[in-house]
């Protein structure tokens, strides 16, 4: 999924680095196993992950929506050697590709793979968390979102998928439960005292976040 022209995504790509042999393998078999291959997030915002985990120096990441796995070993890639990613998943058939091609990767220590609902994960992990990616079930974005927060380091990034939803966002008359989850976050989170963050452009829309400089960590939404 993509909110900006077909032609200028492709353009973008061929302009980053190329994509690795083992994730190239990787996005090769998700597209021939699973009809829902277009949730993965593919060579450009797999580059993007990388480049936010390197400039953040991150050490802990987590990730919320595993599929499979090529978020998880790209941003496994700019973790130092000793950095380790946590990526929660609740479907057995695209972990097992995950945990197969993670191994196959240079990455593969770095990746520690957690089944289960996501929520249930969360509250088994202590934090502080460098980096936190949600792209899991979008009903539950909220959910997660809360979850995390608190176990965000204090110069810590929350980064969101699919906020944008194919520009599904601007369409008053969908009323589809994802459509109105994402609305519904997008909205919570810019009225968040918490926070500070951003929205971009980034194929289906990537959101940032941090911690606001004066935003008190337990305080809720006013």
């Amino acid at each position: 999924m993509t909110v900006v022209p077909e032609d200028l995504e492709a353009y973008a790509v061929a302009h980053s680095s190329p994509e690795a042999p083992w994730l190239a393998a990787l996005a090769a078999e998700t597209r021939e196993v699973s009809e829902a291959h277009g949730m993965m997030v593919g060579v450009l915002e797999g580059r993007f992950l990388e480049f936010l985990v390197f400039m953040t120096q991150a050490r802990r990441v987590l990730e919320i929506g595993t599929f499979t796995g090529y978020s998880a070993v790209s941003m496994a890639a700019a973790l130092p050697p000793d950095g380790r990613i946590v990526t929660c998943d609740i479907d057995p058939v695209t972990n097992a590709v995950a945990r197969r091609h993670a191994a196959s990767s240079p990455y593969g220590d770095r990746v520690e793979f957690r089944l289960g609902p996501a929520l249930d994960t969360i509250a088994t992990l202590d934090g502080p968390f460098d980096l936190v990616f949600i792209d899991a079930d979008k009903e539950s974005y909220l959910a997660y979102y809360e979850a995390v927060l608190p176990k965000l380091a204090d110069r810590g990034v929350i980064v969101v998928d699919n906020v944008l939803w194919s520009g599904r966002v601007l369409e008053p008359s969908d009323q589809t439960v994802d459509t109105v989850a994402i609305r519904g976050f997008n909205e919570a989170v810019v009225a968040d005292p918490r926070v500070v963050c951003v929205m971009l452009t980034v194929r289906d829309g990537v959101t940032l976040l941090r911690r606001a400089p004066s935003g008190p960590a337990g305080a809720g939404p006013s």
